[in-house]
């Protein structure tokens, strides 16, 4: 893994490309190359670096894995990469190109096939990039189709771009955004124009196999997953004992690989013994895995929790309290001069590793949908704390070739009753891992490793009722600007207050009105109602309007995102989905196009979670619509207590969803923690259809003081 960075336009553009490349240095360390379109430099230490003239200019920090080979490249146009492509050498071969390594066998091919044809070339690449192509007055940028390694970019002033944000900001630029992977960027440098090209994801589709063929098929294609992603040195693993590591390491020792297990832990007597220290130690014995537990003391998770939070801008507790552990592990890594480390990551994603699967009608979709997401919520944070410590993470789960595999395997190969990722835990136990570890629950890594207690009692030592509020006491900024799709209701308003706790900018309400009652997509929101709640809480509403027909109203709610995001710069997308695969799989498709990020923090929780939530955190709400049976006028217009919440929970056992997935009831939130005023209903009047349909009209209503 490397670093990369580039300005066009600029007067200045050298020394923002220094500034730049002198933030994320430690992305590579092994040289640093600058260009400014007719010479490149190169040297081994950054401020050897002679200044280069000119309004552009590309440059390079070098972790060097295959071969040493300064960048940028130059050839008839110039490179500069970020990049692990597996399949080089036949292609080198294929198209009998002449390069020495991935990056020149990357370059040759673009200039092969002409920057016309960069998707096709795309296509052909087995392995993980992110870089950067300048020829003449265009500059293309692209990564691959995971989002695996990082890659923003700016048009603030000019265009840029870096492979991480803060690298940018170093440079002055602050209008940054997060190249979604599935477009590729050209900029035409004489019309200070850009155009995106689109490219096509993983689909889902379910294929006939039985048991023993998929597990064949999975061990045959993991074996070679894992065996082109060894390096000719010495690697690391992150081992926490369980499945998904513990195979990779069998795997591994299968291979005769040179490797080492990393499991780094939260120690203090107030934190007791880490739930993932004893599987691990026992894996590691059992099989003669080369181990080592790496304890972080109490005080030294706190400092390093002050570089962290930073680092990945975000806090999010649950991102937190993950980075550390790998962060701790990779600076233990490095110290043994390990250059390249595995990890696990993406097996919970395609093969329905979270609780929350038990509870999908869809499974493959929602792995898919997943994957989607994961460059936001999980690839940037453990990239950006991997390669602090000039380390490059490798994910054997997230092979193109099973990554379609998973996408394709029937269901019930993934899940059964309790038991989940089963064509996983079934393949280690084929390997000799024994049904105890193999069949293990999983433990998200903030809990197995204790870092989740940790930022729980450091937060209480520095007197934060809070985890999230002690996270973003060490935050330098906000995180990413978002957008909140907003109904009026309870969940639309949870899930902006969760992004909100977790030190997101929240931009805008983004809010449609249907003229059909009956829409598909949207229920009707009071347009009074959204005002109010928008000077309640200070943040401006974005509203649009549709018929309400079929699919015809997707286009009028992209319509009205695209404006929010261009008019308050938008990077995501906020959605209170719960369970309506109808609603999320078509803002997600939205947000593809637009290169928005969707986050639905409220996703399959369970329906009673919603509710006690709302009340725990003291929001205020009314039912103002009803249609279902259990429900009458009575609860139209009442103020939502436990007595009420309790009544909604019973009726779940008729099919009721008690937090109103369904369309049982409607909600208007009228306070919650963050509203500055409180909405009173001053004169309401309810209006019934029949005994379990009716509505809650509402004729005055105004803010007044908390």
């Amino acid at each position: 893994m490397c670093g990369i960075t580039g300005f066009f336009g600029f007067a200045d553009s050298f020394e923002k490309a220094k500034k730049a490349i002198f933030e994320i240095r430690e992305r590579g360390i092994d040289g640093f190359g600058f260009s400014d379109g007719k010479k490149i430099v190169f040297e081994k230490q950054i401020e050897k670096i002679p200044a280069l003239k000119g309004k552009n200019c590309i440059a390079h920090c070098l972790h060097s894995i295959v071969g040493f080979v300064p960048q940028p490249l130059k050839e008839k146009g110039i490179l500069a990469a970020n990049c692990e492509i597996y399949n080089w050498k036949e292609l080198n071969k294929k198209y009998n190109l002449g390069a020495g390594n991935d990056a020149e066998l990357l370059l040759k091919l673009i200039e092969k096939n002409g920057t016309g044809k960069i998707g096709k070339t795309l296509e052909e690449l087995d392995g993980t990039f992110a870089f950067a192509y300048w020829l003449g007055n265009r500059v293309v940028i692209a990564r691959d189709i995971l989002g695996i390694k990082p890659l923003n970019y700016s048009l603030e002033k000019g265009f840029s771009f870096a492979s991480e944000q803060k690298a940018l900001r170093a440079a002055g630029i602050e209008k940054i955004s997060d190249l979604n992977p599935r477009k590729i960027l050209v900029f035409d440098l004489k019309t200070k124009k850009a155009r995106f090209i689109q490219r096509i994801f993983f689909e889902t589709s379910e294929k006939k196999i039985s048991e023993k063929e998929a597990l064949h098929k999975f061990l045959d294609i993991m074996q070679k997953s894992i065996e082109k992603r060894i390096p000719e040195k010495k690697l690391g693993l992150l081992f926490s004992g369980g499945v998904d590591s513990t195979l990779l390491a069998l795997v591994l020792k299968k291979l005769g690989a040179d490797f080492k297990c990393y499991f780094a832990f939260a120690e203090g007597e107030e934190l007791g013994k880490p739930r993932d220290l004893e599987f691990a130690e026992r894996i590691a014995e059992k099989f003669g895995f080369d181990f080592e537990a790496v304890p972080i003391s109490m005080e030294k998770t706190e400092k390093l929790l002050k570089k962290i939070v930073p680092l990945i801008e975000s806090a999010n507790p649950v991102k937190a309290g993950v980075a550390l552990p790998i962060f701790a592990a990779c600076e233990k890594a490095r110290s043994e001069k390990v250059k390249v480390v595995f990890s696990g990551l993406g097996s919970d994603e395609i093969f329905a590793g979270y609780s929350r699967f038990a509870r999908s009608n869809e499974i493959n979709k929602d792995c898919r949908n997943l994957l989607l997401q994961a460059y936001e919520n999980d690839f940037y944070r453990d990239d950006i704390v991997s390669m602090n410590n000039n380390i490059e993470l490798r994910l054997p789960f997230l092979d193109n070739e099973i990554v379609r595999f998973s996408l394709e395997l029937p269901c019930e190969m993934k899940i059964s009753g309790e038991k989940n990722k089963l064509v996983v835990r079934k393949t280690a136990e084929a390997l000799g891992l024994e049904k105890e570890f193999a069949f293990r629950k999983k433990t998200a890594a903030q809990y197995g490793s204790n870092f989740d207690k940790a930022i729980e009692k450091l937060a209480k030592k520095n007197c934060f009722e809070r985890k999230t509020s002690f996270l973003n006491s060490l935050a330098k900024k906000t995180n990413l600007r978002l957008g909140v799709l907003f109904s009026s209701g309870k969940d639309s308003c949870l899930a902006l207050w969760l992004m909100k706790q977790q030190n997101y900018e929240i931009s805008c309400l983004i809010s449609i009105l249907p003229e059909n009652p009956d829409s598909f997509m949207f229920h009707k929101p009071n347009e009074k109602i959204l005002r109010l709640q928008s000077e309640a809480m200070g943040i401006p509403l974005v509203l649009g309007k549709t018929q309400g027909e079929k699919e015809k109203e997707l286009l009028d709610m992209k319509k009205t995102i695209a404006l929010a995001k261009k008019k308050f710069f938008l990077d995501g997308l906020v959605s209170g989905a719960v369970y309506s695969n109808y609603q999320r799989e078509r803002i997600q498709k939205i947000c593809e196009e637009l290169g928005l990020k969707l986050f639905s923090p409220l996703w399959h929780w369970k329906q009673g979670a919603v509710i006690k939530t709302l009340l725990k955190e003291k929001f205020e709400f009314v039912i103002c619509k009803i249609a279902a049976q259990g429900l009458d006028e009575k609860i139209l217009g009442k103020k939502i207590s436990c007595k009420e919440a309790d009544f909604l929970l019973s009726l779940e056992k008729k099919g009721f969803n008690a937090a109103g997935e369904g369309g049982e009831f409607e909600s208007i939130v009228l306070d919650a923690p963050f509203f500055k005023k409180r909405i009173v209903l001053a004169e309401t009047e309810k209006k019934m259809l029949n005994e379990f349909r009716g509505c809650l009209e509402i004729k005055k209503a105004l803010l007044a003081e908390k």
